[in-house]
């Protein structure tokens, strides 16, 4: 897994979700761009799974919790969806905990309750144990 793959990656997943928020705009429920996503990426066939559950395994007792990330795309990058008026820290701090539970590199975070996706909608955060990698 190489810088330029994950750049690539983000590319693709960013444009998926610039096509459906041209489509549909912001304002409806995460739930709603969420299958939208799915299908966008069936089209432009793109590997993922949706609503992975998260394993927690603390100090060798593996935990039955309901840990789920909204999108893991090609077993690399964790995707999550917000549709809210900001993003908050506890959103963040999901999403970093998530990449690290899964020792995954990079996250990309997608609110569509904004005006511009690119601009302002999405921001992409490093696990700090892979900076060197991003």
């Amino acid at each position: 897994m190489t810088r330029a793959y994950l750049t690539d990656l983000i590319y693709k997943v960013n444009g998926a979700a610039i096509e459906v928020h041209i489509a549909l705009g912001p304002g409806l429920l995460e739930s709603v761009y969420h299958k939208c996503m799915v299908h966008e990426l069936i089209l432009r066939n793109i590997n993922f799974k949706s609503e992975l559950t998260i394993p927690v395994n603390y100090k060798g007792l593996y935990m039955d919790v309901d840990l789920r990330c909204d999108l893991l795309v090609e077993d690399a990058l964790i995707v999550e969806f917000k549709s809210v008026d900001a993003v908050q820290p506890i959103h963040i701090a999901k999403l970093m905990t998530y990449m690290k539970l899964l020792k995954l590199p990079i996250g990309l975070m997608i609110n569509f309750n904004c005006s511009h996706i690119f601009k302002e909608g999405q921001k992409t955060y490093v696990n700090e144990l892979y900076e060197e990698l991003y």
